[in-house]
């Protein structure tokens, strides 16, 4: 893997653009080998808790995936694909974003014990220059064990609880409270690997096998 820092797009430039501050995105893509740079710039979230239907949380999360990419993508040119991401927690019609403080963080999880929740996430690429793009959201059943407050207390203070949507974070302690995971796992931690690949391909954007950092 070759990360970079952002710089202007010239010869011998990462041809992928990560648009996330996010390190947990950065160690998943950085796990498949290839080269890209890290571009984020910060866009004025809506935080919307309750929708009419799935499907307007489908698209909302959409919508800000690719507002995160199209904040950069002029910064490019048309070789360079930039790719945004926004991951949510949802129960219901009603989005659990990150919580609060402590307290709030809690709730969350004493709302989502001994119960299954969707975690959804929106991957956006955009060309550069504002050219083609392309959408997609990846949804995952996740259910989680059945736990006392106290219980679900100690996990918070353990630190990893704050900067999280839900209140959890699967790659860490929050595995211990995770029953089952029914889909992507790397879409619960942040980003879709496998579909992220595939629509890097329709876009025609072609890559070496894992390991490689031939991206033509």
């Amino acid at each position: 893997m070759r990360a970079v820092s952002p710089s202007p797009a010239g010869p011998g430039y990462p041809s992928l653009i990560l648009a996330s501050q996010s390190p947990r995105r950065r160690e998943l893509l950085s796990g498949l080998g290839w080269a890209f740079s890290i571009d984020a710039v910060d866009v004025e979230e809506e935080q919307p808790t309750r929708f009419e239907s799935r499907q307007a949380i489908l698209d909302w999360v959409a919508g800000m995936a690719a507002a995160k990419a199209a904040a950069v993508a002029g910064k490019y040119p048309p070789e360079g694909w930039v790719i945004g991401a926004d991951t949510i927690v949802v129960l219901g019609c009603e989005v659990l974003h990150k919580p609060a403080d402590e307290a709030d963080a809690v709730a969350m999880l004493s709302r989502l014990q001994g119960r299954s929740h969707t975690v959804m996430t929106g991957v956006a690429l955009r060309q550069g220059g504002h050219g083609r793009r392309l959408e997609r959201v990846v949804q995952t059943e996740v259910t989680f064990y059945p736990a006392t407050e106290a219980e679900l207390a100690a996990y918070v203070a353990a630190g990893e609880s704050l900067d999280k949507a839900g209140a959890y974070a699967a790659q860490g302690r929050g595995a211990l409270i995770i029953e089952k995971i029914e889909g992507c796992y790397f879409n619960v931690v942040g980003l879709p690997l496998a579909t992220l690949a595939r629509m890097l391909r329709e876009v025609g954007h072609e890559f070496g096998p894992p390991g490689s950092e031939n991206l033509a």
